[in-house]
């Protein structure tokens, strides 16, 4: 019988070895996964030996009961265990190899398996993960390139031409369990500067999802404000958000809440400079307070309503001696094309105000934006400026649009016949007017501009945009005083993954 038990455990170890070193001549396994297959074998082959240790006692019963019988019965016994004992021998083999083959399998050891996917949330690139998600890890880049032209304007100055790198990061993001991290720089505008760099913690409070970030992270600033510019579907943001952004702009260092429901979402957010501005350590940062709801009304398989608001307070840093932005009307290159906001000199504090209206219907999607911001002086009286935006568009080859029902902002379209694949990609037209209006300083100006864009989506993570804008200014101070007409063309490349 010790024959037998050894060629049962000889069997049920070779079946277990045969089961690990299948997935070998597969494919080559790292040596992390290795260690891990090894364990696994290891608890297996102890599970054998117990239950060969329960045949063997059930050998030593059935022996003293072969002994303790008459003869005739003895003579047969012998031939009947042994057939048992293969009987078994088979049946553990087989169990185990099976048991095996299914763990390498969902380990990602058999054909088609692995911890690496492509293309994902319309990003090209790779996402890594452990084998039971725990752990994830993405690399990030983006570049978009433009290229733009000038002609018309009564003023020569304005009327150039030229290229620009808009951004060029690289950076990274993942996961740990609830908690995950994104870090990015941007190499533009030959400066480095952190972009996207914090930590956030995902969770369900009071039966909602919720998210909480620590770090430096975009703002959630109407719908533009709160885009990647690589998702807006033109090459600016609109006037709504580039006039009523506060003192330390789109990105900010410190802590973010954001509450998802089913037709709405509310963030709340406590933001410094962002580590790119130009803080020197002499004075406290700027601190703005912001917060943000959106709620569709109406929502279904065809499209939703959009209707949100925003508003935010800052208290300006006293490092801060004036406040003179000027948003450029239309395109980044040309510094010259903007609306003369006049300087407001010792501001002190300021608070802005925005609301949206808008919606997608199949691949229709059209949206209003207002914002508002007043800047109080300790010198001068309270200053308000207002931008306005209506824009529209219309995916000519039937996609969604990518405005996000959850967020209330923009992310990446789903292209349904890609040119990588030998398809036409995604084609978009879409309109907008913008409007400027500074005129409640003393020497504020007025601006308008009609933007014809056209995007060619060539797969879900690479586009080429095509902008046409006719602009009007009418500035009161600066170097292109009165009214002033012009027509600017832009052309950007991107790829983002």
């Amino acid at each position: 019988m010790k024959t037998v038990s050894r060629r049962l455990l000889m069997a049920g170890s070779a079946s277990v070895l045969l089961g690990a070193l299948a997935p070998l001549h597969a494919e080559d396994i790292s040596t992390q996964d290795l260690v891990k297959l090894v364990k696994q074998q290891a608890a297996e082959i102890k599970e054998l030996k117990r239950r060969l240790s329960a045949v063997e006692a059930h050998e030593q019963v059935a022996s003293q009961a072969v002994a303790a019988a008459p003869a005739s019965a003895r003579q047969t016994s012998p031939g009947a265990t042994e057939a048992q004992v293969q009987a078994a021998i088979a049946e553990s083999r087989a169990s185990e190899l099976a048991l095996v083959q299914a763990q390498v399998a969902n380990n990602g050891g058999g054909a088609g398996g692995g911890n690496a996917s492509w293309g994902k949330n319309g990003e090209a690139g790779p996402i890594f993960s452990s084998d039971d998600g725990f752990f994830t890890f993405k690399p990030d880049a983006r570049l978009l390139v433009d290229f733009t032209g000038t002609k018309g304007s009564s003023y020569e100055g304005r009327n150039i031409n030229g290229s620009q790198v808009s951004q060029a990061r690289l950076g990274a993001e993942g996961t740990i369990g609830a908690l995950g991290y994104h870090i990015e720089a941007d190499f533009a505008g030959n400066k480095v500067s952190l972009r996207q760099s914090y930590l956030s913690y995902g969770t369900d409070m009071w039966g909602l999802r919720s998210k909480f970030y620590v770090g430096n992270f975009l703002k959630d600033l109407g719908t533009e404000g709160s885009s990647e510019q690589a998702r807006t579907p033109f090459m600016l943001r609109n006037a709504a958000v580039t006039v009523g952004e506060p003192v330390n702009s789109f990105f900010g260092l410190g802590a973010q809440m954001k509450v998802y429901g089913e037709n709405w979402h509310y963030s709340l957010s406590v933001t410094g400079n962002s580590p790119s501005s130009s803080t020197t350590g002499t004075s406290s940062d700027s601190i703005a307070y912001l917060t943000r709801a959106h709620w569709n009304p109406l929502k279904g398989s065809d499209g939703f309503l959009h209707v949100g608001a925003w508003y935010w307070y800052e208290s300006i840093s006293s490092g801060v001696t004036s406040i003179n932005n000027t948003p450029a009307i239309a395109l980044d290159y040309n510094a010259n094309l903007a609306v003369s906001a006049s300087s407001i000199a010792n501001p002190s504090q300021d608070h802005g105000s925005g609301y949206e209206l808008g919606g997608v219907y199949r691949g229709f999607w059209a949206m209003s934006e207002y914002g508002k911001r007043t800047i109080d002086s300790h010198t001068t009286d309270a200053v308000s400026r207002h931008g306005s935006s209506f824009a529209a568009g219309w995916m000519i080859t039937g996609e969604k649009p990518g405005f996000s029902s959850r967020s209330g902002s923009w992310g990446s379209v789903k292209v349904n016949d890609p040119v990588t694949s030998g398809g036409w990609g995604a084609w978009e037209l879409a309109a907008r007017v913008d409007h400027y209006d500074f005129t409640g300083a003393p020497r504020g100006g007025l601006g308008q501009s009609y933007t014809l864009g056209l995007n060619w989506y060539l797969n879900d993570w690479s586009r080429l945009m095509f902008n046409y804008i006719r602009w009007h200014t009418d500035n009161k101070v600066g170097s292109f005083q009165g009214p002033d007409w012009g027509n600017s063309f832009g052309i950007r490349t991107q790829v983002v993954f």
